[in-house]
């Protein structure tokens, strides 16, 4: 029997590893997959547009809750003991090898002469916790919310290219473009492992990145999809996860792995939740990022 996995673009190299070790079980003898990779606002707005998928994750938890309200997801997907979560991470500073413009924090991204690469928030989850990283981050050093909006708008202008994905983002740096990239702490680390030259600084302030996962509604398969997900939340997947530079939930594999916590770590319900956030920040209308996104011209694509 086949499963279909729907996955955001990053964690595919995680998933190379992750489905023969799942083959190799009792509960996954027998099991193949198809797997789906790409923009995680794309992603989801696929299975919610009648894509096929068993199992989807996500960068994000609006991506979820996007299938929840069509039903293709159960509206108790995240009552377990991770909250629907099957890996974190933090958003980090990719910089060139031996980082050459001196970058040690988000202060350093809106200098003049310092070229940034950042995915578009309108289709790239990775994009939004980016945004939300440089804006809790003001808001952490004491700004204003009016303060760390125009931070905002100070960054954009030093961002020179917006791809769909966290994925084409790092081709995009890794081809030479930019100075820093702003990426997931996981996606700088996959980035080394595939010999790309880069460094990464972990900024002094920054979010905790969640990522979510489910079974649908509308699998075939269900029991072998739920085991799936179980087992991606086994020691060992989870140790597959953190060696691809994941930050594992189960807390025993998060203290095996000894990522470093930056003193100032906050979480999207420091700043309001996800649902504030999103009207907030995201709505295609009248949102904090269609206007700093309309103001350096660039086109706003659906969320």
């Amino acid at each position: 029997m086949k499963l279909t996995l729907v996955a955001y673009s990053t964690p595919r190299e995680a998933y190379d590893e992750l489905i023969p070790a799942f083959q190799k079980t009792p509960a996954g003898a027998g099991v193949t997959f198809d797997q789906s990779y790409g923009a995680s606002g794309e992603q989801s707005r696929a299975v919610d547009s009648g894509l096929a998928a068993d199992v989807v994750t996500f960068s994000l938890e609006p991506d979820m809750a996007r299938l929840v309200k069509s039903n293709k997801v159960d509206a108790n997907w995240n009552a377990d003991p991770y909250h629907g979560m099957v890996t974190d991470s933090v958003v980090v500073l990719a910089v060139r090898k031996g980082n050459p413009k001196h970058i040690t924090g988000w202060d350093d991204l809106v200098k003049d002469g310092v070229e940034v690469i950042t995915p578009n928030p309108f289709t790239s989850g990775g994009a939004r916790w980016n945004v939300l990283a440089a804006y809790g981050a003001q808001i952490k050093q004491g700004k204003t919310p009016e303060q760390a909006v125009d931070y905002l708008r100070k960054l954009f202008k030093n961002v020179s290219v917006q791809d769909k994905s966290a994925r084409e983002e790092l081709q995009t740096f890794a081809s030479g473009k930019g100075d820093v990239m702003i990426a997931y702490e996981n996606e700088a680390i996959t980035a080394q492992q595939k010999n790309v030259e880069l460094d990464y600084v972990v900024p002094e302030q920054t979010i905790l990145i969640e990522n979510p996962i489910a079974v649908t509604t509308t699998s075939a398969h269900l029991d072998k999809a739920k085991a799936f997900v179980d087992f991606l939340r086994s020691p060992e997947a989870q140790r597959i996860f953190a060696r691809k530079g994941y930050r594992p939930v189960l807390k025993d594999v998060l203290a095996e792995a000894r990522f470093p916590t930056p003193p100032g770590l906050f979480t999207i319900a420091d700043l309001g939740g996800w649902s504030e956030v999103n009207a907030r920040f995201f709505a295609p209308d009248k949102g904090i990022m269609a206007d700093v996104e309309r103001g350096i011209g660039v086109n706003i694509e659906p969320s």
